[in-house]
């Protein structure tokens, strides 16, 4: 019997290597997952492809995408907007693919009240100095930029306590194999699984009427 779709909501600070992470996981596992991508109002950096790291919007097209109720979450940071479209998230899970939303904290508790049953996951490098170290060497923001980002992690790290899993990002290989065992074993809680038990409790049964 078939598991069911999970919602898996991964979140860290900007330099906890996210995006190398739902890479590895998509590159490893190409028939598991679903990324979602997010809609942004930032401008790409180097070698991002619209569609691909990010749909790439206006302000004025994202804010008409709040009014239409075409996303699912939606938050600001650092000076930019950042949202999951509905349908994607909505019609994979329907055709039961495990779908993978790469946000931050803001959106993750809004999707988490709108999907109880979803799976938080926060991602971070091994030490403070490492996720500085990290930010500066990507060369791709100026100083202000990264002072920013790492005035936000100083914010979010008072919230990790509201998600399930902590996954320290040390070696990507390992950090993708973990992620993805906690996902397939997260699906295995008997909470997730009552459509499955009833089915097998019911064959069960019926041995006692025989």
């Amino acid at each position: 019997m078939k598991d069911c779709a999970l919602l898996t909501v991964i979140s860290g600070f900007a330099g906890s290597g996210k995006g190398s992470a739902m890479k590895g996981l998509l590159a490893k596992y190409p028939d598991t997952y679903a990324l979602s991508v997010s809609a942004t109002t930032r401008a790409p950096r180097p070698g991002e492809v619209d569609g691909r790291e990010y749909f790439f919007v206006s302000d004025e097209a994202f804010e008409e995408k709040i009014r239409t109720g075409a996303l699912l979450e939606h938050a600001g940071y650092v000076g930019h907007y950042y949202g999951t479209p509905r349908a994607y998230v909505e019609d994979n899970l329907a055709a039961g693919k495990d779908v993978l939303l790469e946000i931050e904290i803001q959106g993750a508790l809004q999707i988490k009240k709108q999907f109880p049953a979803a799976c938080l996951l926060f991602l971070t490098p091994p030490t403070a100095e490492e996720l500085k170290r990290r930010l500066v060497g990507r060369g791709t923001e100026d100083e202000e930029t990264i002072r920013k980002r790492l005035f936000r992690a100083s914010e979010e790290a008072d919230g990790i306590e509201q998600y399930d899993y902590l996954v320290v990002n040390d070696d990507l290989d390992t950090c993708v194999e973990t992620i993805h065992r906690i996902i397939q074993s997260e699906k295995k809680r008997i909470t997730r699984c009552l459509d499955t038990i009833n089915t097998i409790r019911e064959g069960v049964h019926a041995f006692s009427e025989i």
